[in-house]
């Protein structure tokens, strides 16, 4: 599985690498970037990128531009070394050394950033607080997140981020590419199609009494609709603007009987419990098997998509759904 996917990986590195080479029309500065906490004016080409939380440093680099400081990887990281696989291996693409990794295993590590001399500071999708935007904001233009915090699907966080680099066209061209592999991807796999998904958030063995997960506000979900999977009722129905997960009692189980599918974290034992316990056992989709156990690892990661890890993924992530889409039939 590896192999694969560090094969589709290096192809998808070539393909960007080609763009960073020959770069659409540039963007006229200064470039103004309107998200949650207000409009940010960049008044020139950026030189200096940081970006904070999770996997904003991806669209530079999938552009072609190293950032000076990014954040440490605390999921995923089988070696320990602070990079996730596609992000490794892209900067060996580029040719580029490892830039500080900012610890945000507290929160942003405002110190850190400011000591990388940034001009632009890239966090579309993140968790920032307004104090947060107003901290980063005296070390450089920030572009944070448009609708809400830890919402920003993959697409938006390509466009925002690309908007303030002054590369839109760019942008717009990375996205087309990885909508045109997603499609030929998911077309092997037919039997995904027509089927709904539910993704659970981390689920307690020891207490499966509430029923936790990510809402259809979440990237998560958003990427499985990507793959040709629907949302089901009971999960739009309990989905509150803004909110990107949601819960409900397992008393009230029945509720997902629209659910063919359910992708969550975690390993047999979990299953075994899910079987076991007598209210989720009831679930048509735990009877069937139909369930997708990702670990705390690159696919389990890459579960939540981004611009280098959808190429890294997508042939084995669908390969898993359509097994559990089989199980549902």
């Amino acid at each position: 599985m590896l192999g694969h996917m560090k094969a589709m990986a290096a192809t998808f590195a070539l393909i960007l690498g080609l763009t960073a080479a020959t770069p659409g029309v540039a963007d006229d500065f200064p470039v103004t970037v309107s998200h949650a906490f207000g409009d940010t004016v960049i008044p020139a080409r950026p030189v200096r990128v940081a970006t904070v939380a999770w996997a904003n440093h991806e669209v530079p680099l999938a552009l072609g531009i190293v950032p000076v400081g990014f954040a440490r990887a605390n999921f995923g990281d089988d070696d320990g070394d602070g990079l996730l696989p596609w992000v490794a291996e892209r900067l060996e693409e580029l040719g580029a050394d490892v830039p500080p990794l900012f610890d945000e295993g507290d929160g942003i590590d405002f110190e850190a950033v400011a000591a990388t001399q940034p001009d632009i500071i890239l966090a579309a999708y993140s968790g920032l607080t307004e104090s947060d935007y107003a901290t980063l904001s005296r070390i450089a233009p920030v572009i944070a997140y448009r609708d809400g915090p830890w919402s920003t699907g993959w697409r938006d966080m390509i466009r925002l981020s690309a908007a303030g680099l002054g590369m839109t066209a760019e942008g717009e061209d990375l996205i087309a590419r990885i909508e045109t592999q997603i499609t030929d991807v998911t077309a092997q796999y037919p039997e995904i199609a027509g089927k709904t998904a539910m993704f659970v958030t981390h689920l307690d063995v020891r207490d499966l009494s509430v029923i936790r997960f990510y809402s259809a506000n979440d990237t998560r979900v958003e990427f499985l609709q990507d793959l040709g999977l629907g949302s089901p009722q009971s999960v739009l129905d309990a989905t509150i603007p803004g909110r990107y997960s949601a819960e409900m009692s397992a008393e009230n189980i029945d509720a997902f009987a629209d659910v063919d599918i359910i992708v969550t974290y975690g390993g047999t034992a979990l299953f075994d419990k899910l079987r076991e316990n007598p209210l989720t056992s009831r679930m048509k989709t735990v009877a069937n098997a139909a369930i997708v156990l990702l670990g705390n690892d690159p696919v389990g990661t890459a579960a939540n998509p981004t611009p280098l890890s959808i190429p890294w993924v997508l042939d084995d992530y669908a390969a898993l759904l359509a097994d559990a889409a089989r199980k549902a039939e």
